[in-house]
């Protein structure tokens, strides 16, 4: 029964730590994308009228 326990609490936390991983370079992966637009604009600010 305990063999049971432990070898689902060690499932579930390689999942979570497999999961983490992917989370934390999705963000990675959107912060980079949201600053090569923000350079873009800013780089052509002086084209924009308002």
């Amino acid at each position: 029964m305990n063999e049971k326990v432990y070898k689902t609490i060690n499932g579930v936390g390689i999942v979570n730590l497999v999961l983490g991983i992917c989370l934390i370079a999705a963000a990675v992966g959107v912060g980079v994308t949201m600053i090569v637009t923000g350079v873009k604009l800013l780089k052509s600010k002086a084209s924009i009228l308002l």
